[in-house]
């Protein structure tokens, strides 16, 4: 099996532009391609995971990632998706995101002299001269066919601001100026990317010809990558400061029975022949252990073995019947200010420990029988519990949280 045929097979495509050129060259590894990324955060998520296995698997194949890093573009905002525009960023925080993101990728990987790449399209975009962009790059783009593209939609019905209008032409430049400066032939993106990276393709072939056209190929990535990295809580981090280890074990445990198997087959890399067995099998029993594989492997990726292991037994503890250590479980540390009497509130220590985002919030919960305190059910919202030493809270039925005495 060539790896342009296991990226079907495992579901990662959704469209391409040349399908026989884009196999050639992922297949013999002569694929230079690039997967954009903003830095809007100084930690990736979990949204972000199919792009980083995906440049993981081409890179394996012999293939050279490039990772492009936004920070020219972040000064702008991408309106794909948006009902509203983005909030500006200072040059400062979009090195220092950059930098996270960096140190993050490099799990997924290589960095190196002929080797994976990050490169920042600030340090082409900073320094344009306005007039001389307009006219030399502005010229290849029609208004008429930009007002058609789906990535404006939303943005048009609130009002689009020309800023973002000008979002399409730099994601384009930034292609031609891969292909011109490391010979970048291939990208990578999500749905609502297509018209931006369409837009590459077609200024490399008016600007360079069509010989050169004939090796930019655009690919669609399967979209299912958007639809990943929230909970009703937030974003699923990457950083660990952000999102514990255990936490994301928990996030990917919990996934629906209906998503385990297209969740082994996007993001893990364990081989597709015996992802495709378990799916012939899968029930029951079975369908517990898949989540637990699917959880150990991903936070191995994402956090190393060691951490993977300690995840894995603190919920095989957690969720036996006998309980067990609570040292892996996600903690919230209660100062000896925080009490009264020895005690804290309910409603307080839930809000405390992140579980519920107010006392509104929390006394809802309590009501509604959907906190347990060391296993017994609490049922009074104006309830004081006494800290001697820690509790465990369970929050429905998956998500237990360990609240400790400094």
């Amino acid at each position: 099996m060539t790896a342009y045929e296991e990226l079907k097979r495992r579901g990662l495509i959704a469209q391409v532009t040349d399908e026989e050129l884009v196999s050639k060259l992922i297949n013999e590894g002569k694929a230079t391609f690039y997967i954009g990324f903003d830095p809007t955060a100084d930690s990736l998520h979990v949204g972000h995971f199919m792009a980083l296995c995906l440049m993981k698997r081409l890179q394996m194949a012999g293939n050279r990632p490039i990772a492009l890093i936004g920070g020219g573009t972040a000064m702008i905002g991408d309106p794909s998706g948006r009902t509203d525009m983005r909030q500006m960023m200072t040059p400062e925080t979009i090195q220092h995101n950059c930098d996270c993101f960096k140190k993050q990728m490099s799990r997924f990987i290589e960095f190196g002299e002929g080797k994976a790449m990050m490169v920042n399209n600030a340090d082409w975009l900073l320094n344009l001269n306005y007039v001389e962009f307009i006219r030399d790059i502005g010229a290849c783009f029609s208004v008429n066919n930009m007002l058609r593209a789906k990535c404006y939609e939303q943005r048009m019905e609130k009002g689009l601001s020309f800023l973002e209008f000008n979002y399409m032409i730099m994601q384009s430049y930034d292609f031609l100026c891969l292909y011109e400066k490391y010979g970048c032939n291939l990208q990578f993106g999500g749905d609502d990317q297509w018209s931006n990276m369409l837009g590459g393709t077609e200024l490399i072939r008016k600007k360079l010809g069509k010989d050169a056209s004939a090796m930019t190929i655009t690919l669609l990535l399967n979209s299912e990558g958007k639809k990943m990295g929230k909970t009703q809580s937030g974003a699923v981090w990457l950083d660990p400061e952000k999102t514990s280890p255990y936490d994301f074990f928990q996030y990917w445990r919990n996934v629906d029975d209906a998503d385990v198997i297209k969740c082994m087959k996007l993001l893990t890399f364990i081989p597709i022949e015996e992802i495709e067995e378990m799916e012939r099998t899968l029930e029951g029993a079975q369908l517990n252990a898949a989540k637990e594989r699917l959880a150990f492997e991903l936070t191995k990726l994402v956090h190393g073995e060691e951490e993977a292991k300690k995840c894995l037994e603190a919920a095989r503890n957690i969720f036996s019947a006998a309980g067990g250590d609570t040292a892996n479980m996600p903690s919230t540390e209660i100062s000896a200010d925080d009490l009264k009497g020895g005690s804290i509130g309910l409603l307080t220590l839930l809000v405390k420990c992140g579980l519920a985002s107010s006392n509104g919030e929390a006394r809802r919960l309590v009501q509604q029988g959907g906190i347990l305190l060391d296993g017994e059910k609490a049922t009074d919202p104006t309830m004081q519990v006494k800290l001697e030493n820690e509790v465990v809270i369970k929050k429905g039925k998956k998500i237990f949280h360990r609240a400790y005495l400094a």
